[in-house]
């Protein structure tokens, strides 16, 4: 069984109301107790003062005063009789055994008949020990005290319940106006799609909680609205670049179909073919690369390994192929890594650099106190000023470039990928050494 409702609303009317009820409660109950006190209070006063003045009375001899006054009786030590007032008409305030336990001053409330006909009613007793032994003993009648406590009970009986219920509602309207812009962000988060990613939650005006939280969450949708562009313009270059070589390959198999006589001609449309079905599974793995990366699911093989060896191992090999003359040169360091992953950073690069008209490449490795830093500069035209921020994103290219109409733009995307997967970074730059591109990668060392 639910005890406290769903909505935040409620629970917090709920709360508040108990807590409200609580506090109430407690501040009556004191000020109860304070307003009895008080007139318990003054009512002794009233009885201390008639004994004080009915005591030097007494000690002169005068006894009228106490036959005199409304409620009062002065008594031998053996507890009899000396002096009454005529309102009591025989009656006693103190039996005998009270009298001669009275012991200095003390305060009693008991019920007594104070005339023949008349009901028990409360009185407050003031009994004092006189000189030679008598006993003074002044009354006051506490009905109108105990009346007052009965008033005082009922109307705050009866306040308590509207002070709660005042307090409930003024809560239930605090709690709605500051819950009113959360509603208004909910509802209209709730209308905010994946195709609509221009639009925004509304401003909440101030500096408080929930103001923080509607621009907290707007700059959100902002960041997601990027993101989901980033991931379209990927999906769109990804479709334009298969179909380019899916249009080739699909070409060149109906030809081979419509020439199937020409055995040269089929052969040629197959190789060529081939060509770009290379291209096609090429594209697949780059993609499939950054995919897992995006991920943070690129399998890297770390062993202890020599980059400097590595490098200048992969460099002989990429000069017969990309015909560029690359130089190894710096300090032997090792590094955790994927000798294979490394080498295809190197290659990537390199073949950016050959694709761009370079000529040299140099490859220069520094050893740091924690970390390696790879080198690698050609002397080609270097990055365009417009592509320095974005030349590590996806299909980012040069279309002005010797090189526009070669490479799907993927190559120092999958650097940084692999750069990170050894827990490195890589930067670009343009100039010195050889005043063409710079690429920079920093890893931890061994």
């Amino acid at each position: 069984m639910r005890l406290l409702p769903r909505s935040l609303r409620a629970r917090l009317v709920v709360g508040f109301a108990c807590g409200a009820s609580a506090a109430v409660v407690l501040c009556l109950v004191l000020l109860y107790v304070l307003l009895d006190r008080q007139l318990g209070a003054a009512l002794d006063a009233g009885l201390a003062n008639r004994a004080t003045d009915l005591t030097a009375t007494a000690n002169t001899g005068d006894l009228t005063v106490i036959r005199r006054d409304a409620l009062a009786q002065l008594y031998a030590p053996d507890g009899s009789i000396v002096a009454s007032s005529t309102s009591l008409s025989g009656s006693r305030l103190l039996d005998t055994g009270q009298v001669r336990a009275v012991d200095g001053r003390t305060f009693l409330t008991r019920r007594l008949t104070l005339g023949p006909g008349q009901q028990a009613e409360p009185v407050r007793l003031l009994s004092q020990r006189l000189p030679a032994g008598r006993v003074l003993s002044v009354a006051a009648s506490a009905e109108p005290i105990e009346a007052a406590r009965g008033r005082l009970l009922v109307v705050l009986l009866l306040a308590a319940p509207l002070l709660v219920g005042t307090l409930s509602v003024a809560g239930w309207l605090v709690v709605r106006a500051a819950l009113r812009p959360v509603d208004a962000l909910t509802r209209e988060a709730a209308a905010i799609s994946s195709f609509d990613g221009r639009r925004r939650l509304p401003a909440i005006p101030g500096d408080d909680e929930i103001a923080r939280l509607a621009r907290t969450l707007d700059d959100m949708f902002t960041r997601l609205d990027v993101a989901f562009t980033r991931e379209r313009a990927f999906v769109d270059d990804a479709s334009h670049e298969l179909r380019t070589p899916i249009a080739v390959l699909r070409g060149e198999i109906e030809l081979a179909l419509t020439a199937a006589d020409d055995r040269e001609e089929v052969e040629r449309s197959l190789r060529a073919a081939l060509g770009q079905a290379n291209r096609l599974a090429d594209v697949a793995d780059d993609l499939l690369l950054l995919a897992r990366a995006q991920a943070g699911a690129v399998m890297v093989d770390r062993q202890p390994v020599d980059i400097h060896d590595v490098l200048a191992t992969e460099a002989t090999a990429l000069e017969r192929v990309l015909g560029l003359r690359i130089d190894v040169t710096g300090d032997a360091a090792v590094v955790d890594g994927d000798a294979d992953r490394l080498n295809q950073v190197l290659a990537n690069v390199t073949g950016n650099s050959a694709a761009a008209g370079a000529a040299q490449v140099q490859v220069r490795v520094t050893r740091g106190r924690d970390t390696v830093t790879i080198e690698i500069a050609d002397d080609g035209p270097g990055f365009p000023p417009s592509l320095m921020s974005s030349a590590f994103e996806r299909f980012v290219r040069d279309d002005a470039g010797p090189a526009r109409h070669t490479g799907a733009g993927l190559g120092l995307a999958i650097v940084r990928a692999l750069v990170a997967a050894h827990d490195g970074a890589a930067h670009v730059r343009n100039g010195e050494p050889l005043g063409g591109a710079v690429v920079t990668l920093t890893l931890p060392a061994a």
